[in-house]
């Protein structure tokens, strides 16, 4: 990606989002493109704050949470610091309940995976029988 800013079609484009997905994260104040009449100007840091926000999307943070660390940046000269700060909390934070939300899919994966070898087992033996 260059410097130059982008119109919504070449963000949907790099970004791989619809335009109702920009309209949205603009009207929630998440992105500030440039209007030019009818028309929307991305620039760098706009991209920046995108990326931010699908990665934390990705992870399972809420809008809110993102919005608040993306408004850290500009918190003055400590701003950056303060943000990763913040975000390396929340990054820990989420990471435990991910890996505890994981620990109950193994685990409900593992009851379900016996369940299905009884069932398997009976049906057998029915198959069997009727033979």
């Amino acid at each position: 990606m260059t410097d130059a800013n982008m119109t919504i079609r070449e963000m949907c484009d790099a970004f791989e989002v619809s335009p109702r997905t920009l309209r949205f994260y603009e009207a929630k104040e998440l992105l500030f493109p440039i209007r030019e009449g009818q028309k929307r100007w991305f620039t760098k840091r706009d991209r920046a704050r995108l990326k931010l926000i699908l990665e934390g999307k990705r992870f399972g943070f809420s809008l809110e949470d993102i919005r608040q660390l993306l408004d850290l940046y500009d918190q003055g000269p400590n701003g950056p610091e303060i943000q990763l700060a913040q975000a390396y909390e929340l990054a820990q934070k989420r990471l435990a309940e991910m890996k505890a939300e994981r620990d109950e899919l193994t685990a409900a994966i593992s009851a379900l995976q016996e369940r299905l070898a009884w069932a398997a087992e009976r049906l057998e033996k029915r198959d069997q029988n009727a033979a």
